[in-house]
């Protein structure tokens, strides 16, 4: 459904890069590497994201790094579009609001590192019914149409292996 407002491939890889987790960073070869696109059609749009004011860039050594420019004044709402396009506000809607003691909730995987993916990956602290939750989360799943997996974990996550973003807190 985006995929007919933006049109570039390499745009919307960007957007969700950037706009999912705000504290990303990257450089042109590493974004170019990581979309597995050539650094020219990646260099093309981090130009016209950055002219638009949605990206900064800062040097560091000898790299551009790029980041989003949180204080642009859409920002909330085209991270609010990628959370939607992602199913990420049907998530929260549907289930983390519903499943009783919750202390917070991580995304992580694949979309949390802002590369799009058929799956969520989340990561759930509490106290949980799991039989409940499975329901909640099947249900959630024919509505985005996308695979949702998670892991409960009792108390605060030791360490949290790979790209990790909080999306909900109790």
């Amino acid at each position: 459904m985006i995929e007919a407002l933006i049109t570039s491939k390499t745009r919307l890889k960007l957007l969700l890069k950037f706009f999912l987790n705000p504290s990303n960073t990257s450089y042109l070869r590493g974004l170019a590497t990581e979309f597995s696109e050539s650094t020219n059609s990646v260099r093309v749009e981090l130009n016209r994201l950055e002219e638009a004011e949605m990206l900064e860039s800062f040097s560091e050594g000898n790299k551009k790094l790029f980041k989003v420019n949180t204080a642009h004044p859409l920002f909330v709402d085209i991270q609010a579009i990628i959370k939607k396009y992602v199913g990420i506000d049907t998530i929260i809607e549907n289930i983390l609001n519903r499943i009783g003691n919750l202390e917070e909730v991580y995304l992580v995987g694949d979309i949390a590192d802002g590369k799009s993916s058929d799956k969520i990956e989340l990561l759930m602290l509490g106290d949980l019914d799991e039989t409940y939750l499975k329901n909640l989360v099947d249900k959630a799943q024919q509505v985005i149409h996308k695979e949702i997996i998670y892991t409960v974990q009792k108390k605060n996550p030791q360490n949290i292996n790979g790209p990790h973003l909080k999306i909900w807190s109790a």
